[in-house]
């Protein structure tokens, strides 16, 4: 495939027109990261809010060295929750571990699940063993998506000791969970787990159930 014509992209990421800023910024996939980095921060403060969240993704799937810094400063300081989802999102993309504390204090301290389901789906990204405690409190929560973060992420973390925490969630009236919980499973090889998978394996939902038929095999108990 052709180079794109950076410059070209970089007066298209100029229009008053919002499907070409779009097409610009879709168009960077193709740019290396050092040469989108400059157009990518053309529109970090665009008026459309659109146009930021795909740059703020940009800058997690586009690494360069300003990558991080640029990101951390959107997740402190940015006023839209969608934006500071984003900007945890990305940080994940990264897997870089300075990422680790900014995460943790992003669930904490942040006021909109959103930003927070967002924190513990990174912090199962990083695969960093210290968020164990973080996201054994998601367990906690009394929104459901952080339920299925916190799972998944237990499950990346290999954190084997969660298996008796995240059990219960085996009748969760939310198919997604359920099927989050088979998936993790599938990285915690325990006795428990097995028998939980071949629960799960019965399941209603075909997608919950194989899943579990998947983790199963995973943990190399073929049904």
């Amino acid at each position: 495939m052709t180079q794109p014509d950076i410059e070209s992209i970089s007066t298209q990421l100029e229009s008053d027109s919002l499907r070409d800023r779009m097409v610009a910024l879709a168009s960077l996939r193709h740019v290396s990261a050092t040469d989108a980095l400059p157009l990518i921060k053309k529109v970090l403060n665009d008026e459309s809010l659109q146009i930021r969240s795909m740059a703020v993704f940009a800058l997690g799937v586009k690494p360069t060295d300003e990558s991080f810094p640029l990101l951390l400063d959107i997740l402190t300081n940015e006023p839209d929750y969608g934006i500071r989802a984003d900007a945890a999102g990305a940080l994940g993309y990264l897997e870089d571990p300075r990422a680790f504390e900014p995460l943790v204090r992003t669930f904490y301290e942040d006021t909109d699940w959103l930003v927070r389901f967002s924190a513990a789906v990174s912090l199962g990204n990083l695969k960093d063993p210290r968020a164990y405690d973080v996201l054994i409190q998601a367990l906690n929560s009394e929104e459901v998506v952080l339920h299925q973060a916190a799972i998944a992420a237990l499950g990346e973390i290999k954190a084997v000791e969660a298996v008796d925490h995240i059990l219960r969630f085996a009748q969760s009236d939310d198919w997604l969970v359920r099927q989050r919980l088979a998936e993790a499973l599938s990285n915690l090889p325990t006795p428990k787990s097995v028998s939980a998978l071949k629960y799960l394996e019965k399941d209603s939902h075909p997608q919950v159930a194989e899943s579990a038929r998947i983790g199963l095999e995973r943990l190399g108990n073929p049904q």
